[in-house]
């Protein structure tokens, strides 16, 4: 096993990385984006160390750094880091870390706890419904747990979108849509079913809607290039006192119009076939706002990504925020990205204190 001792005085900061196993014991997480991060941190006289919750001892934290040279990633005994960068996949794993004492002693050390956790849909959207400048660019947006209330709301728009509260990318999302005849028609990603009345769809989905936390989301009618819709992905990050775009892509549906996520079929496009100046100024105020509204009242976001889109009157929505984003597939975006990233360790970093 390496031991960081006298090495880490001379690399600074160290940063920690806090990921969980998977169900067969073996590390999950962004892999990639964990050796990109350590190789630009390692350019900037800083290094890095991924680790579980049952590796955190009383005066040292056990994990794996990852060793360019080698190309292969070794375990290693470190003492406590100047910041932890939470990547938790799982929200499962994030409950047990917070009822861990691993926090409290974080907070006894004055350790950053780099982004608190996922955020819940329906949470951001009570958050960011009272806000002044936001609150006009959120879809109307309900839980779907009372079949009255639901049916109120499907019967005011007719079409609407069912989303987990707490799921991404897109995972167990559905469009549900009264028809002339009153029939509910529910089209997923890879399936579609018809009911002869609301009061079918309620009685085979009741239970799931409120299992998985359901929300149901007013469909906006989306512009669209070539035909089909398409959304914003925008990734931000803190910078000193304020937050900066770091990024913007473009997601086009396909095969089905219920999510633009590649993982689903989305295509990608570039940012610059739709740039406009009034475009840029809506995309660089909603991240200054969303951070300062997600930091002041959840604790500190250094880094989130926000899923927004154009409606066919032109009105802007913002339709989700993820506080651990994925990997860009535009290799520009997320060199960018891990620049913001490392640059924001060492503003945030105790040593810098």
């Amino acid at each position: 096993m390496v031991i960081i001792n006298h090495w880490d005085k001379r690399m600074r900061p160290l940063i920690g990385i806090l990921t969980a196993k998977k169900k067969d014991g073996t590390i999950a997480g962004n892999g990639s984006l964990f050796i990109e991060l350590q190789k630009k941190l390692i350019s900037l006289n800083g290094i890095s160390f991924i680790f579980t919750l049952d590796g955190v001892q009383k005066d040292s934290i056990d994990g794996f750094t990852y060793i360019p040279e080698k190309n292969e990633w070794e375990r290693i005994s470190a003492p406590y880091p100047d910041l932890v960068y939470n990547r938790i996949p799982f929200r499962s794993a994030e409950e047990e870390i917070k009822n861990s004492d691993f926090i409290n002693e974080l907070k006894e050390k004055n350790i950053p706890f780099f982004n608190p956790g996922f955020i819940d849909k329906y949470e951001l959207y009570l958050l960011l419904k009272d806000h002044p400048i936001l609150h006009s660019y959120l879809p109307p947006t309900i839980p779907a747990f009372e079949k009255q209330t639901l049916w109120s709301f499907l019967t005011q728009f007719q079409s609407i979108y069912l989303k987990p509260a707490q799921s991404a990318r897109g995972s167990g999302i559905f469009k549900l849509e009264l028809d002339t005849e009153k029939k509910a028609i529910l089209n997923g990603i890879r399936q579609s079913y018809e009911y002869a009345a609301f009061d079918h769809f309620w009685d085979e989905w009741e239970d799931i809607l409120r299992e998985k936390n359901y929300l149901a989301q007013k469909e906006i009618k989306s512009k669209k290039y070539d035909g089909k819709k398409f959304d914003l992905r925008i990734i931000a990050h803190a910078n000193n006192d304020t937050y900066i775009v770091t990024g913007v892509g473009i997601r086009q549906s396909q095969k089905q119009d219920i999510t633009t996520h590649i993982p689903s079929g989305g295509n990608l496009l570039p940012y610059t076939l739709f740039q406009t100046k009034e475009q840029d100024l809506f995309i660089e105020s909603i991240a200054k706002q969303i951070g300062f509204a997600l930091s002041q009242n959840l604790g500190f976001f250094g880094e989130f990504s926000i899923d927004a889109g154009i409606s066919e009157s032109g009105h802007y929505y913002i339709y989700e925020v993820n506080s651990k984003p994925m990997s860009f597939d535009e290799s520009d975006i997320e060199a960018k990205r891990i620049d913001h990233l490392c640059k924001l360790f060492l503003q945030r970093s105790i040593h810098n204190k």
